[in-house]
């Protein structure tokens, strides 16, 4: 176990990336790309160490998690947050099929974005029909970002069958639990 959580806390250290209110044009984020490897790995505010530990705990907790992969070696597990970008976010809502699925999209400034973080991840665990990703909104993915509409920070989308059917701007959790439920039951 120590070697595992020192496996991931090492990864963790090598493709970090901090969580995060608007621009103009203590949970674990699951990241899950090429650029990855297999352990997983979360993201806690100054602490890599707990937050591996946390997320490990988190794993094993989860009785049937549901993953939808792609061809470019991506996964997108429910009862997780899956950190996308550019590259990976298209594939993964593909292979999602008719699947639901909820994108954060987030700066690292953001400090409504810090704060809804964790309730995001709260609604992964809650809904085991829906998928849920994270865009971090930087210069590398901006062009993703753009192409989505994002003019707010946090911005999330909800997509169905590859087309976006609801928006929520702004970290309002009670318009994007209600969202969720809407495009859930439609």
């Amino acid at each position: 176990m120590a070697a595992l959580l020192q496996s991931a806390t090492a990864t963790a250290t090598l493709s970090h990336r901090s969580v995060c209110c608007s621009t103009t044009s203590s949970s674990p984020i699951t990241y899950s790309s090429s650029s990855t490897t297999a352990a997983a790995l979360s993201w806690a505010p100054n602490n890599k160490r707990n937050a591996a530990q946390h997320q490990l705990v988190g794993f094993v907790r989860r009785k049937k998690p549901f993953a939808v992969s792609s061809s470019l070696d991506t996964a997108a597990t429910v009862g997780q947050v899956t950190e996308v970008d550019k590259d990976t976010f298209w594939p993964i809502v593909n292979a999602a099929g008719d699947k639901t699925i909820v994108l954060d999209m987030y700066t690292q400034w953001c400090g409504p974005c810090k704060i809804i973080a964790p309730k995001y991840q709260e609604l992964s665990q809650k809904y085991d029909d829906v998928i849920f990703l994270k865009l971090d909104c930087n210069q590398e993915n901006k062009p993703l970002a753009k192409e989505l509409g994002m003019r707010v920070v946090p911005t999330f989308k909800i997509l169905k069958h590859d087309k976006v059917v609801k928006e929520v701007r702004g970290a309002k959790f009670d318009d994007l639990v209600a969202a969720i439920e809407t495009v859930r039951t439609s």
